[in-house]
């Protein structure tokens, strides 16, 4: 990501974008630039106008999700308490052979 900020960068100051300038802003950010990588960068940016690009480009806001309200919690836990108590009361083995053996008498 640090190859195309570069470029963005390069491209909101108004300077050219090519692999020595490229090359120069990496440097300048404490980054040893891979020069495959930065030519890869340089073919794949041909032709393309960047600032065309970022006005087209769709606008996201960043919405956060919405942290659970403290009674919904609470209710939660009480939900889970009560099934976990039902779970507790269950039909033991034994109930369930005497309400079988009602039915055959």
């Amino acid at each position: 990501m640090e190859y195309v900020y570069g470029a963005l960068l390069l491209n909101a100051a108004g300077k050219p974008i090519d692999e020595k300038s490229l090359t120069g802003v990496l440097t300048a950010a404490g980054i040893t630039a891979d020069s495959g990588r930065v030519q890869a960068l340089m073919a794949s940016l041909e032709g393309v106008n960047i600032a065309e690009v970022l006005a087209k480009a769709e606008t996201f806001t960043a919405a956060p999700a919405a942290a659970p309200v403290a009674s919904d919690k609470k209710e939660a836990k009480a939900d889970k308490k009560e099934e976990e108590k039902k779970e507790e009361k269950g039909v033991s083995e034994e109930e369930a052979a005497e309400g079988l053996s009602a039915l055959f008498g």
